[in-house]
């Protein structure tokens, strides 16, 4: 593996990404606008399924309105989180966290597929005023907690 990460420290992308000037901490920043975009919208829709609004709020229209914004913000902060990977590959790949990180993240993949794909096919009966069933209210735990962990995981790449 560590063949695959010095090329990959050794790419062009990587040696004009270290090679240019403030470029780094550029990402770091629409990285960060990439998780709030994708967390904040993701803790909103799982706090609706928690029951929080579901007097107000049907689970459709917050679906509608925050899992758009979610997608966006993964694509952003998948695309920035990769680029800064790239210069230091082999450092990022050795840290204690890594493995945390990547984990979390097909964790919470997993459980997205199963959410849209299963429970939330039957969303007619509990869109509006009803509890949601206990396996959309599961996944909104394990969500809530994914994505807490791969934010914390993260920010320890940086001191583990």
């Amino acid at each position: 593996m560590g063949d695959a990460f010095a090329w990959l420290e050794d790419s062009a992308v990587a040696e004009a990404i270290r090679g240019t000037a403030y470029l780094y901490p550029i990402l770091e920043s629409i990285h960060i606008i990439g998780i709030a975009l994708l967390v904040g919208p993701a803790v909103s829709f799982d706090l609706r399924l928690l029951g929080l609004g579901r007097q107000a709020l049907r689970v459709t229209t917050a679906a509608n309105w925050l899992l758009p914004l979610s997608h966006v913000g993964f694509m952003i902060a998948a695309v920035t989180g990769v680029a800064m990977f790239l210069p230091g590959a082999s450092v990022i790949a050795d840290r204690g966290s890594a493995p945390w990180k990547l984990g979390l993240i097909l964790l919470a993949g997993v459980n997205i597929l199963i959410f849209h794909r299963h429970t939330y096919r039957g969303v007619a009966g509990w869109d509006m005023s009803r509890s949601a069933p206990l396996a959309a209210r599961f996944a909104a735990v394990v969500s809530l907690m994914s994505w807490s962990g791969v934010t914390v995981a993260g920010r320890l790449l940086a001191y583990t």
